[in-house]
């Protein structure tokens, strides 16, 4: 079996790969540029792959291609009609990164309602020292307890965040397009008009491809916090940009880039270092654990697509 994994980097270099590699006649790239993709892959009949664009393009050549395994539970870099039609089969790592994606969402939830980037910076750059009063209390904040949290997504992620928020008092509103039982629901508008943060777990889809646009942000409260950690294109990068700017959103946490790494001319680029922005590296499904549990998912997906048992099929 031979088997391509074309960018090991995005899954840390204290990844153990041997889960993988030891199925077959492996060859590792840490990195891998879209025009060397083809030569790459022209033998591979696996190839690994977390986010390079599989397409007609990249995969017209690879002659022997019978499995994609992409080492994520999203899978938009995929062309699926491409696969579907060549016959290629594809299998993603579904809820491996839950606890680390709900975790990152509820640590920049509580930095940016809390102002703790501002407070840190009041003391680090000598300002605390030099005021001679014994505390400082601006930025003003107010207990989670008081706050509408607003969860736009109701799978996996979505609702650990839910019982997360919950669990410090938060009112909370979810907007997903399955029946709920568990948390109040509202339209994605009434949600904007109603959350004082609102996090975003959803796929990237035709229907979600910015969502979060101009229109919705402007309906949003005076000082509400948006965090994405969903996928850069679900919101509109320049209105969040001028949404910082104008002073409309109180606070800014973004782990997704509609390019990654972040382009030098993005409008986000405007925002970089203000206290209430957190822009994190597309880093928070990467716990060690959840970076693990992907590796060896990704290995069992393997074995049960030559067993004949192919799991976690999305083609």
């Amino acid at each position: 079996m031979r088997i391509v994994i074309l960018d090991a980097a995005t899954l840390g270099a204290d990844i153990d790969l041997s889960p993988i590699t030891a199925l077959g006649d492996a060859t590792v790239y840490d990195t891998t540029a879209e025009a060397e993709i083809a030569a790459r892959v022209a033998d591979a009949e696996v190839i690994v792959v977390n986010k390079l664009k599989m397409n007609e393009k990249t995969l017209n050549g690879a002659r022997f291609l019978k499995l994609i395994c992409v080492t994520a539970t999203g899978y938009d870099n995929v062309d699926t009609a491409y696969c579907r039609a060549r016959g290629i089969t594809l299998c993603n790592v579904p809820a491996y990164s839950t606890e680390s994606v709900a975790e990152v969402t509820l640590a920049m939830a509580l930095s940016l309602a809390t102002g703790l980037f501002a407070y840190r910076r009041y003391v680090a750059d000598g300002s605390y020292t030099a005021s001679g009063v014994a505390n400082a209390l601006t930025p003003v904040y107010h207990e989670l307890s008081t706050l509408t949290w607003g969860v736009v997504g109701g799978g996996g992620i979505g609702r650990r965040v839910a019982r997360m928020a919950k669990a410090l008092g938060c009112r909370v509103l979810m907007c997903r397009r399955a029946e709920e039982t568990e948390f109040e629901t509202a339209d994605l508008d009434a949600l904007c008009s109603e959350a004082d943060i609102i996090s975003l777990h959803v796929p990237l889809t035709e229907d979600t491809r910015g969502m979060i646009h101009a229109a919705r942000i402007a309906k949003m409260k005076q000082g509400a916090i948006l965090i994405n950690v969903a996928r850069g294109a679900v919101a509109d990068e320049e209105a969040l940009a001028a949404a910082i700017e104008s002073g409309h959103l109180g606070g800014l946490g973004i782990d997704v880039f509609s390019r990654e790494p972040l382009a030098a001319d993005s409008p986000l680029c405007r925002v970089l270092g203000r206290d209430n922005v957190c822009l994190t590296p597309h880093m928070a499904w990467g716990a060690a654990e959840a970076r693990a549990r992907c590796v060896a998912v990704i290995a069992e997906n393997i074995k049960a697509f030559f067993a004949g048992n192919a799991q976690n099929r999305i083609v």
